[in-house]
């Protein structure tokens, strides 16, 4: 069998000739037209940069293509970097490549453009408007060095801009960079009278992936809502109606599952107005043509929302639409060559992110990090960003302690949810009606969180939201609990920046469980209490293996202390 080093696969596709990091090094190092300082500097970058991406400088390629890739998501935090240290690492990296030719210098200066450009920018810059100052620029400096008037401006220019950038990016988006660009601009046309008038268009990067109810007959909207009745409110008489009532959010999950399908089919070239009920869905000539477009937009993998998705049809085809029985054999011979083997223990991904969770230093900054953001936010000024460094703080501490699922997180109601018995203590009930799996969970709070939410509490309204509003995490206006989607990214973005951590709220379920194993090797009953599962082998099945790394360590132990002996 041939044996071929990964290392090369990555750099089979650049061009002939490309420089190392370290040849680039050792040019910088003989270069005597740069300052003995300004020569330790670059080099520093270059090395800096080198050690993010894990590689010695011979094995970092010196091309932007190939940073822009591995560098993109990195994040300074993780090795205890200020995003301010980390550009100025990446500025200094590429001044190097630049001095030795691999990207083009940057011209910022003022004295460089054109007096055309230069009374434009000099207007653009008295504005004191920080988005048009910090991305119209580069587009700017790019036009004077093309030649471009300003009269001139067209969007073929705007396309050149974003193929430089893709010549000399090091770690943003190239792409990013050239929307940021364009849509400041554009603003420049708004604010600006005397700016050129040539405005740009951005292509949508919005996926379409379901249409909304309208744009289907209102008798497919009919049957789908007389569908999901029938499992909300099952007919018992009926022997192929659910045994169980659906809850409300099954329902919803249902029928955004059926929603999407219904538009697949309308991606696939079936026009909308003849999926005119649920059996249009489950005729075999369409759901073929819709189950083989959802397997190309996963790369021909079998997924899970495929198999859930090929699951439900099936179950609509037998309950609802009561299809032929050869019908009916098509589908169940789909469902069972759809199935996705349920995975044993925790994805492959979320081990990655809590390995290096393992380290106590990183613990430690994990678990510290709540009351530092809350204090960080109580020394600034009455300002929304405090509140919302606070309201974030707050969330990351009540999952520490209290490993609840996010909806549950989100969903914590003042009087309902904290229960205060009057002598000092507080506790975070939810009622078995709140639960997934109707197991009721309670969780009595640390004093040292129960006394940030007092004090969020007492300082959030008009910043964040309306007096009296009886969510503890809140919508801006007061009308029901937070958006779970944009409070769980909001959080996780928290914690990129703060330590440089990938870690989603749900993560933090699964970190409790490492913690406690990691400390007491198989109690898996306290985990299963811990996080309200429903029975024992639930538990053992997600985090069988988690104090592996705490066993082998205690019996190297042993040994260790055999050997003196």
């Amino acid at each position: 069998m041939i044996q071929i080093n990964p290392k090369k696969l990555e750099t089979a596709l650049l061009q002939p000739g490309t420089l190392m990091f370290a040849e680039v090094i050792t040019r910088i190092t003989s270069d005597a037209s740069l300052p003995p300082t300004r020569r330790r500097d670059v080099v520093s970058g270059l090395r800096r940069v080198a050690s993010a991406i894990g590689r010695p400088p011979e094995d970092v390629p010196a091309d932007a293509h190939w940073l822009q890739n591995r560098l993109a998501d990195f994040l300074p935090a993780s090795i205890g970097l200020t995003p301010k240290s980390w550009s100025n690492i990446l500025s200094n990296a590429r001044a190097a490549l630049a001095q030795c030719g691999v990207v083009k210098r940057r011209i910022n200066r003022t004295a460089d453009l054109s007096p055309a450009w230069a009374q434009l920018w000099n207007k653009a810059l008295a504005l004191g408007n920080r988005t048009v100052s910090s991305s119209a620029g580069r587009f700017v400096y790019f036009l004077n060095s093309l030649g471009v008037a300003p009269e001139d401006v067209r969007f073929e220019h705007a396309e050149a801009f974003r193929d430089a950038l893709i010549q000399s990016e090091l770690r943003k988006s190239p792409d990013d960079s050239f929307r940021k660009a364009v849509n400041s601009w554009n603003l420049a046309v708004r604010l600006i009278p005397e700016w050129p008038r040539q405005t740009f268009v951005l292509p949508s990067r919005a996926k379409v992936i379901k249409l909304k109810p309208e744009a289907f007959p209102l008798t497919f909207v009919a049957d789908l809502d007389a569908y999901l009745a029938g499992l909300q409110d099952p007919d018992f008489n009926d022997p192929e109606a659910v045994a169980v009532p659906l809850r409300p959010a099954s329902i919803d999950q249902y029928r955004g599952m059926l929603l999407r399908f219904a538009s697949i089919l309308v991606l696939t070239g079936l026009p909308a107005e003849e999926v005119t009920d649920l059996s249009a869905l489950v005729n075999l000539k369409n759901a073929e043509a819709g189950i083989r477009r959802m397997r190309e937009q996963s790369n021909n993998r079998n997924t899970v929302g495929l198999a859930a998705t090929v699951n439900l049809l099936r179950n609509v085809a037998r309950r609802h639409v009561k299809v032929p029985e050869a019908h009916q054999k098509h589908l169940d011979k789909w469902n069972v060559r759809f199935t996705v083997k349920k995975s044993s223990g925790m994805t492959a991904k979320n081990r990655d992110r809590l390995r290096p969770l393992e380290d106590p230093t990183t613990l430690r900054r994990l678990l510290v990090l709540p009351e530092q953001l809350f204090e960080r936010g109580s020394q600034r000024n009455d300002s929304k960003q405090a509140a919302l460094e606070q309201e974030d703080a707050l969330a990351i501490a009540i999952l520490q302690f209290c490993p609840i699922r996010r909806k549950n997180l989100f969903s914590i109601h003042l009087d309902h949810n904290l229960h205060r018995p009057g002598d000092g203590r507080v506790f975070l009930v939810f009622e078995e009606d709140e639960v997934k799996n109707f197991r009721r969970i309670e969780f009595e709070l640390p004093d040292h969180v129960v006394g940030m939410i007092d004090r969020f509490l007492q300082t959030r309204s008009l910043r964040l939201c309306p007096a009296g509003t009886p969510w503890l995490f809140a919508r801006r206006d007061g009308s029901g609990p937070a958006n779970a989607n944009y409070f769980c990214t909001k959080v996780k973005q928290r914690i990129q920046k703060e330590i440089g951590l990938t870690m989603n709220v749900h993560l933090f379920r699964h970190l409790a469980a490492q913690v406690w194993l990691t400390s007491n090797p198989g109690q898996y009953e306290v985990v299963k209490r811990l996080l309200g599962h429903s029975n024992l082998s639930q538990t053992l099945n997600a985090y069988a293996g988690f104090e592996a790394g705490t066993s082998v360590r205690l019996f190297a132990e042993v040994l260790q202390t055999a050997r003196r002996k």
